[in-house]
Formats: structure tokens, sequence, C-alpha cells
């Protein structure tokens, strides 16, 4: 392949593609999340439960939404992995497995490379990750603030009903 800007065509074509269709899997995904959230809650309180009424419920529904996320994240290397294979850019599903994770969390320590002509693939997973796990990280926190919103709530009309 020639050192020129034509030869990275290909690999601007699949990365973009690849960053779109991840991003909105992830999307997809987290609003999955969110609406489980929702519907479990619904269910408990229809039962007169509360999964906020202590800490170990509070500890399990974050457990269980950084689980999925991470599912999520599996899924979405995975994916990049399965394209460098079928593109011939690395040799076996196990070297594009880790490069992928590897490229997709940013740590860049594999010792794996593309074949030249996809190098740009990978840091294009990079740059994919950082703003897949932002979308996480600001899902986590939102589900954090409203478990901690509701559970300052409840304890106010609490206190103030005691207060009667």
């Amino acid at each position: 392949m020639g050192h020129g800007w034509g030869s990275w065509g290909a690999s601007w074509v699949w990365s973009l593609a690849l960053v779109a269709i991840t991003i909105a899997m992830h999307v997809a995904g987290v609003v999955f999340i969110a609406n489980a959230i929702e519907s479990i809650k619904a269910n408990l309180l229809r039962r007169g439960l509360s999964y906020l009424d202590g800490t170990p419920g509070t500890i399990a529904v974050m457990v269980a939404v950084a689980l999925l996320l991470g599912i999520l994240h599996a899924i979405e290397c995975m994916l990049w992995a399965f394209v460098y294979v079928l593109l011939g850019a690395l040799p076996s599903p196990a070297d594009a497995s880790l490069y992928s994770v590897d490229s997709m969390t940013t740590r860049g320590a594999s010792g794996l490379q593309l074949d030249r002509q996809w190098r740009l693939m990978g840091a294009t997973e990079a740059g994919d990750g950082m703003l897949l796990f932002g979308i996480s990280t600001a899902f986590l926190f939102y589900v954090m603030h409203r478990i901690w919103i509701a559970r300052l709530l409840k304890s106010d009309s609490q206190s103030a009903g005691s207060r009667s």
C-alpha cells in the first residue's frame, strides 16, 4: 500500500461506521437498562417494597448497572474484533479481541499491531472507547444521583411525618 492519504480511505469508512454503530448500540443499551430499572422500581412499589430502603439495595442496583454496562462494552469490543478479522487486519479472533479491548480501554500495551493500512482504526477505536466509557460514566452518575435524591426525599418526608 502507498503512504498517501488514499490508503487510509477504507480505514476511515470502517472506523466511522463502527463508531456510529457502537454508540447507537450503547445508547440503546443504556435506554434498555434505564427502562428496566424503572420497571423493577414500579413493580417493587406496587408490592409496597423499595430498593432504596437501605444501602445493600443501592449497592445491588449500582453493581447490576455496572455489570450490564461492562457486558455492553465487551459486545462492542467484539464487534470491532470481528471486523479486524474480517478485514485481515489481525490474524486471529483471540488477537483481535485482545487488541480491541486494549484499544477500547486506551491501555495500548498488548504489543499487537494492525496491518499498516488499518492502523488508523486502532486510534479511532480508542476515541470510540473514550466516548463509550464517558456515556457509561455519565449514566452511572445519573443512576447514583437519582437513587440518592430519592433516598433523601424519602428521608425528608419521613422526618416531616414524624414531626407532625
